[in-house]
């Protein structure tokens, strides 16, 4: 369906073909530092004012993923985070902003013993279905949202988890996506990250599995689909969307998923790819 959406940026009416827009936040769309530009913001909100269905699709936990939201704009809507474990709805104003849709949910008792026999000096934490965060080691993260509140391993094993977060402070990247490979892990989905970080969900959970109920429930066909990201856990986002870019220093695994390769974060590479659909 074609609509005349106002194009923000220069205030001209243009006649484009709504879309559903799915950003990464950690790289895309605030530098390393946690820094959102005024270009990604100025953009963001045209892109939002101009009627397109814009979800954040992260890795982070709820409560770090809202604060961009807000950012962008978005009060209506919806939002992608723990690399698709919840989606939520946006509604601004209303019951503290956002209605939890979907929740997946896994038993990360397996995963932990395995990974524990491999990578015993590593620190823990898990995101609970009631939003909480469970450590070890007194494991705090941004990406959390919340404060961790420190646990035994047991109660770990013990917990139902949306979200696993496995660090090593002794092993590089490398090492540590070495290590995790040999283990051989069954029944979940992960994503190892720059450094030793590795992300757990439940089994066939992604930032795409978030994104497809998203685009079904707002009725938006996937040839209409952009989505722009830098880490491993965008790979299947990028596959799944109809224009899938990479940010300029994303792995080169990452760049072959996408149909294109836009400039780096510090470059605002999202930007430039943001305006041209404005």
């Amino acid at each position: 369906m074609t609509t005349t959406l106002n194009a923000g940026i220069d205030d001209q009416l243009t006649t484009i073909e709504r879309k559903l827009i799915a950003l990464d936040v950690d790289g895309t769309l605030v530098d390393h530092y946690g820094h959102m530009s005024p270009a990604i913001r100025e953009v963001g909100g045209a892109v939002v004012g101009a009627g397109h269905e814009v979800v954040v699709a992260t890795g982070r936990s709820l409560g770090a993923t809202l604060p961009i939201v807000e950012l962008l704009g978005v009060d209506r809507g919806y939002a992608v985070c723990s690399n698709g474990g919840v989606t939520v709805q946006i509604h601004a104003g209303a019951n503290g902003g956002y209605t939890v849709i979907d929740r997946r949910s896994f038993d990360p008792a397996p995963v932990l013993k395995a990974l524990r026999r491999r990578l015993p000096n590593a620190k823990y934490a898990l995101e609970d279905i009631e939003g909480n965060f469970l450590s070890t080691e007194r494991f705090q993260d941004a990406s959390f949202g919340v404060e961790a509140r420190g646990v035994s391993f047991r109660e770990l094993l013990e917990a139902e988890a949306v979200r696993l977060v496995v660090f090593s402070t002794d092993s590089t990247a490398e090492e540590f996506g070495e290590a995790v490979e040999s283990i051989g892990l069954h029944g979940v989905t992960y994503s190892v990250g720059w450094t030793a970080w590795l992300d757990i969900a439940a089994h066939g959970v992604t930032k795409a599995s978030g994104l497809e109920h998203v685009r079904q429930l707002v009725g938006i066909g996937r040839e209409h689909t952009v989505a722009i990201g830098d880490g491993r856990n965008d790979i299947e986002m990028l596959q799944w969307a109809g224009r899938g870019v990479a940010m300029g220093q994303a792995p080169d695994e990452v760049k072959v998923a996408a149909n294109e390769v836009t400039s780096t974060v510090e470059e605002d590479g999202a930007a430039v790819i943001l305006r041209s659909l404005v």
